[in-house]
């Protein structure tokens, strides 16, 4: 597989891992100029934006470099435009989430909740 497809593979296994945990997914792939989030979903009143990093050969500082401050930031840019365009869930408890897949040393689906804040 390439690069590509092993993204959609992993993107693909932390939809159907949200899934089985309780959340609807909202949208996959949202994109704007700006950017991109993987998976926005949701539970109840809480409302999560999902990074999803699919890391075989990775290790946990590759994936603090792959999610430095200016991803951070853009993911957090993008959720602002997807809540000024889509009001009905401005009420909602805000996440931001962060879902690895194949990461050696880890589970195959590694689930990191609040994995960072809007306040970098």
């Amino acid at each position: 597989m390439n690069k590509k497809q092993i993204g959609n593979n992993g993107e693909d296994r932390a939809a159907e891992y949200l899934e089985a945990k309780g959340f609807s997914i909202i949208s996959r792939n949202y994109r704007t100029k700006r950017g991109e989030i993987d998976i926005i979903c949701q539970k109840d009143m809480l409302l999560v934006f999902v990074e999803v990093k699919t890391l075989p050969n990775g290790n946990s500082e590759m994936l603090t470099h792959e999610l430095g401050r200016r991803k951070q930031k853009r993911i957090v840019e993008m959720a602002k435009y997807f809540l000024l365009n889509n009001r009905k869930y401005n009420n909602s408890i805000i996440r931001f989430d962060v879902v690895v897949i194949d990461m050696p040393g880890v589970e195959p689906v590694y689930h990191i909740e609040n994995a960072f804040s809007e306040f970098l």
